[in-house]
């Protein structure tokens, strides 16, 4: 019917090395992007020559091959499969707290809470499906100055993984890049970012206590209501007080 908006949501597969890893319901589109992306976050490649892809002519699905020990090394991880909340089946490894000691913040701090504002703006602007459904997530990557790569998908996780892959075809360098998503900080998402170096990750929506370890163990701020009210932030895992960027300072 007209004046009806949907969101459209696709079944697409991914093979790695001969098997079966993954099959997203996803947006389909920047579908390249999204398996590049989805391997480096989960440990089977860090740059994109370690991968060859191949997109089936067929049907929506890749055909992924990637170094034996890079296999080796998530197979070994044991990884749990876990059922996340609104977001169906996902696999993700988190270490004992317990045996890993926190880092020290990474890479430049974020930028002032005006300048989030002014980069979230910029992201919802670019975000067609997400201005014209209000059912899209959005992600990018920034330099602290300018959006890097974006991406929008109808889960927050394959937007996040369509960003870092666009960033790595364009031969991006991540590390110490900052990630804008639209929805909630989760444990997979943190631990995405985490595992590609990122700094920091903003949000206008909050991280959840998972995340919040995770950017403890590995130095990663989090920043969350970035663009109405005052910021708060996560700095290495400890809630700071006050706004993001250089002047926080003091703990709640």
């Amino acid at each position: 019917m007209s004046g009806h908006a949907a969101v459209e949501e696709v079944a697409v597969w991914l093979e790695v090395n001969g098997r079966p890893a993954v099959t997203w319901m996803c947006t389909p589109a920047q579908l390249e992007e999204l398996a590049v992306g989805w391997l480096h976050g989960e440990g089977y490649i860090e740059v994109l020559e370690e991968v060859r892809l191949r997109p089936c002519a067929t049907d929506l699905g890749f055909w992924a091959e990637v170094p034996a020990a890079r296999l080796a090394a998530v197979q070994a991880e044991g990884r749990r499969p876990v059922l996340a909340s609104g977001c169906g089946a996902v696999s993700t490894f988190l270490a004992d707290p317990g045996t890993v000691q926190a880092q020290p913040p990474r890479g430049a701090p974020p930028p002032s809470p005006e300048h989030l504002r002014a980069l979230f703006k910029q992201l919802f602007a670019q975000g067609e499906r997400y201005k014209d459904t209000g059912g899209i997530h959005a992600a990018a990557l920034a330099d602290g100055t300018e959006l890097i790569a974006h991406a929008e998908d109808i889960g927050r996780h394959n937007a996040v993984d369509k960003a870092i892959g666009g960033a790595l075809l364009s031969r991006h360098v991540i590390a110490e890049l900052g990630l804008l998503v639209t929805g909630r900080i989760s444990a997979e998402l943190a631990f995405k970012a985490a595992r590609a170096g990122i700094a920091w990750v903003a949000t206008p929506s909050v991280p959840s206590t998972l995340a919040v370890e995770i950017a403890r163990r590995s130095g990663m701020t989090l920043v969350g209501r970035a663009v109405s009210g005052e910021p708060q932030v996560w700095e290495a895992g400890r809630r700071a007080g006050g706004q993001a960027g250089s002047d926080v300072g003091g703990s709640s």
